[in-house]
């Protein structure tokens, strides 16, 4: 049978990627991506959904953005572009490796889309050294055989330009594209879902546009 991509709570894992306080200022429509990817926590909290949480450099970029509401998760502080560090891997093999991510954040083209090399200018230091290139989290995710759903509503960059071709690669390369109430009406898949009611409330309003309906043909 053809994978088509059909999400399921007994097989999934919810990837927040590096949504902290110094991308506040910088990060095309971050308060919107930041809220959507709120909701998919507290969907994971009630369906039982694990997360995992990084945070990039957190010494320099600082912590979580309060409003996400993961104040009692364990951030994993990182300095690679991919969020697939030893300690995340290890929790996952913990978990039982779940088959299916369901991955937001920021960036789009660098910690969730594509390959990046840092640089001089923006990378940060350990020491006087420099660190090399590294895989993005969604490739090493597909690398391992895992079913990678990115919620384009709930990730961004700093350009639109980014982003969009950021979500093209992933699309090219075998990941999902979907929206947050995408994600959330086919975990719960049928309204006698024990938990429906409870998702129903995060589905009270439409999720806030991102900038992504006039890119859309381009995708």
């Amino acid at each position: 049978m053809a994978n088509i991509g059909r999400l399921s709570t007994k097989d999934a894992v919810l990837f927040l990627c590096d949504m902290q306080e110094k991308f506040r200022p910088n990060i095309f429509q971050f308060t919107n991506i930041v809220s959507n990817a709120a909701r998919l926590l507290q969907a994971s909290r009630i369906l039982g959904i694990p997360p995992i949480l990084t945070e990039q450099y957190p010494k320099g970029l600082g912590p979580t953005v309060p409003e996400l509401g993961a104040e009692d998760l364990k951030a994993h502080a990182k300095t690679s572009f991919t969020m697939m560090i030893e300690e995340v891997q290890k929790e996952l093999e913990a978990l039982g490796n779940p088959k299916q991510a369901i991955l937001c954040g920021i960036e789009a083209h660098a910690c969730i889309a594509v390959r990046h090399k840092w640089d001089s200018a923006s990378a940060p230091l350990k020491g006087n050294k420099i660190f090399p290139l590294t895989w993005c989290t969604a490739f090493d995710l597909l690398e391992k055989g895992i079913e990678v759903h990115i919620v384009a509503d709930a990730v961004s960059s700093r350009s639109q330009t980014d982003r969009l071709f950021a979500l093209s690669r992933l699309k090219q390369s075998g990941a999902y594209l979907t929206t947050t109430e995408a994600v959330l009406l086919q975990l719960v898949q049928d309204a006698k879902h024990p938990n429906f009611k409870e998702i129903q409330k995060l589905l009270a309003h439409p999720s806030p546009d991102t900038g992504l309906l006039a890119f859309f043909s381009a995708l």
